[in-house]
């Protein structure tokens, strides 16, 4: 009976941090991703080197990286989450306001069409389109092999409620 009890009791717990992960994560909503490719790639190790420029990607185990469209409504966000690698986010039309939770202010960063920025993976960050059109964006993300690339997060402590 004890036995039981214990297994009942475990249950009940799993159910409860299962359902209080769901209730702390913010919603994606009014964005439409469409993927182009996912290859799996073994270790990289690629380097360019000039006198004026230079750029490399180094990494140990195998990769996947994933290309894709997202396409975000005007008031749609990605919500919080973080990723478990680098990605390169380029803007094509519109704009998005991203919002990163390691900012002690929370101060929203504007992205416009032409322009982009860098997650560098395991930042906790929101990207949402605060304008009045549609914007799209384009991503290329490289993550360890079979990890989801995203992770949804809870809203962070420093940014006010409107950024949800």
């Amino acid at each position: 009976m004890h036995i039981r009890s214990v297994l009942a009791l475990l249950v009940v717990v799993a159910g409860v941090a299962a359902y209080g992960g769901t209730v702390l994560a913010t919603s994606v909503h009014g964005v439409t991703s469409t993927i182009f490719a996912i290859g799996q790639f073994d270790e990289i190790d690629a380097k360019t080197l000039s006198s004026k420029w230079q750029a490399r990607i180094d990494t140990k185990g195998e990769s996947d990286i994933w290309v894709l469209e997202n396409r975000i409504a005007p008031g749609g966000t990605f919500g919080w989450h973080s990723h478990p690698g680098p990605s390169l986010v380029i803007v094509k039309t519109g704009a998005l306001t991203l919002y990163r939770a390691d900012d002690p202010t929370c101060t929203p960063e504007v992205i416009q069409a032409g322009s982009g920025f860098v997650d560098n993976g395991g930042d906790v960050h929101l990207v949402r389109n605060e304008g009045s059109t549609e914007t799209v964006v384009y991503v290329t993300s490289i993550v360890p092999r079979g990890a989801n690339r995203r992770i949804d997060e809870p809203h962070p402590g420093n940014c006010p409620p409107s950024t949800q």
